[in-house]
């Protein structure tokens, strides 16, 4: 089974964040409300619950802030881990 991985990243003109993948269509989505970032998160979710995957959450610096694994199995409820890696500033 294939993995599929994708980024959430904040946009260069601070309007939200674009989530990124080869997994969708056209490659990026962009999310500008003010719940961007979990709204992004949701949908590779929602798009990768028969494929494994791993989302990563990046900051300005485009160091990773928050990593979600999933093993997709299409069954019901998905279990989703989240991976928070905090860095103090």
């Amino acid at each position: 089974m294939n993995r599929h991985f994708y980024e959430v990243r904040p946009r260069k003109d601070h309007r939200g964040v674009n989530l990124i993948s080869d997994a969708l269509p056209f490659g990026r989505l962009w999310y500008g409300e003010a719940n961007a970032v979990s709204n992004a998160v949701g949908y590779a979710m929602h798009r990768s619950r028969s494929h494994d995957a791993v989302i990563r959450v990046c900051d300005d610096a485009g160091k990773v802030i928050q990593t979600h694994e999933h093993t997709g199995d299409f069954k019901g409820r998905h279990e989703f881990t989240l991976v928070s890696r905090r860095t103090s500033r």
